[in-house]
């Protein structure tokens, strides 16, 4: 529906972004298609889509400024689901993506409440991520893949939780540190920031 009498919400919104420098409008139409892309790779497989659970809330932000929040800290990464996306198809470059698909395995796994799901679900993630010679075997202590071993015994929501925290600090100190100096996400906040500068400009 077009509306063009004076103080009309939809002409405004057309003025407002006239305004704005075609470069920046482009470089915001960019950065929508990059995280849109990295959203909808299948290969990321089942897994990724259970990190949509991990969103703020219902709240919804400028992508931008999302894209910026992740250098704050790893918990803001990991609590964006774009985040956690563009970080798993960061560490697929480096082959270490079985790191961040065990975490988020773990997490799916604690909201698990049938006893019976829980015990299967618990094997399952030990035989493809933990027990030595898994197919995608996470890099954890001997000592500590002895303590996930026997927590199966009696499995709980907790049993993972000392191999989580493990892997979870690898990535932190270790792979998180190389994603933020990756040439993809300094593209990425070079338009945000270029973006969010000369919308500033412009109200």
């Amino acid at each position: 529906m077009s509306c063009w009498a004076p103080g009309c919400p939809v002409l405004s919104m057309c003025r407002g972004l006239a305004a704005l420098p075609v470069t920046c409008l482009e470089r915001a139409k960019e950065l929508k298609t990059r995280l849109g892309i990295l959203l909808h790779k299948p290969e990321l497989g089942h897994r990724i889509g259970t990190s949509g659970k991990l969103q703020l809330g219902s709240r919804r932000r400028d992508s931008s400024q999302e894209v910026l929040e992740w250098r704050e800290s790893f918990d803001q990464l990991l609590k964006s689901k774009s985040g956690v996306t563009a970080f798993h198809t960061f560490l697929k470059t480096e082959f270490s993506e079985e790191n961040l698909d065990f975490w988020l395995a773990c997490e799916d796994f604690k909201k698990t409440r049938s006893k019976t799901k829980l015990a299967s679900k618990a094997n399952r993630i030990f035989e493809e991520f933990v027990q030595s010679e898994a197919p995608r075997e996470v890099n954890i202590d001997h000592e500590t893949r002895e303590i996930t071993r026997k927590n199966l015994s009696g499995a709980t929501s907790a049993c993972f939780n000392e191999a989580q925290a493990k892997t979870r600090t690898l990535m932190e100190k270790d792979s998180y540190p190389r994603f933020l100096k990756s040439a993809s996400y300094q593209d990425m906040t070079r338009q945000a920031t270029s973006c969010g500068i000369s919308k500033r400009s412009h109200t």
